[in-house]
């Protein structure tokens, strides 16, 4: 199955800035994900984006932040981005087809995949565009993502997909913007 621009999602958990330094990898994880929520703003698919407990974590990375309007990120203290309701409640909630990007993979990240699996959604997981504090920890839950029906995907992969032809002026500016 293909991700389709009009058929997905994509969603941000919890890229924030007192989190980051602690990831593995933490900054490439934020550039790939960045990455994407700007090709995904070229291309006109929606993106939704969640603060795990901002109070004691801080804020979106300020970077990441700025890209979204004011208002549109959640603020959440389960694990699951799913589990108190507010998410869900967006117009673009009902698309069947979520991209996820964030971190930590084997907690928030993993515990959404896992739930929006069980309402019989498609689940894309960006493997360059997620981190947990251990690679361990990541390697795992990708693994066991993978195993309850995710597809595990590249940030590029999600983008090629997005675009879906090279004859168009949206492929063109995309090209010459983002992939190098």
């Amino acid at each position: 199955m293909r991700i389709k621009p009009r058929e997905s999602v994509l969603l941000v958990i919890d890229l924030q800035g007192r989190l980051l330094p602690a990831i593995d990898d933490g900054r490439t994880v934020l550039e790939n994900a960045t990455w994407l929520v700007d090709v995904a703003q070229a291309i006109g698919v929606p993106i939704l984006a969640t603060e795990q407990y901002p109070h004691g974590l801080g804020p979106t990375e300020a970077g990441l932040r700025a890209r979204f309007p004011d208002g549109t990120i959640v603020e959440k203290t389960h694990f699951s981005a799913l589990a108190e309701g507010r998410l869900l409640s967006a117009p673009e909630a009902g698309r069947r087809q979520w991209v996820v990007v964030g971190t930590e993979a084997h907690v928030c990240v993993q515990q959404t995949v896992l739930d929006r699996l069980a309402m019989g959604r498609q689940v894309f997981v960006v493997e360059d565009a997620v981190g947990s504090r251990r690679a361990r920890d990541k390697a795992l839950a990708l693994q066991r993502m993978q195993q309850n029906g995710a597809e595990i995907v590249s940030r590029e992969m999600v983008a090629f997909e997005w675009l879906e032809q090279s004859n168009t002026p949206v492929f063109r500016a995309v090209l010459q913007r983002f992939i190098r």
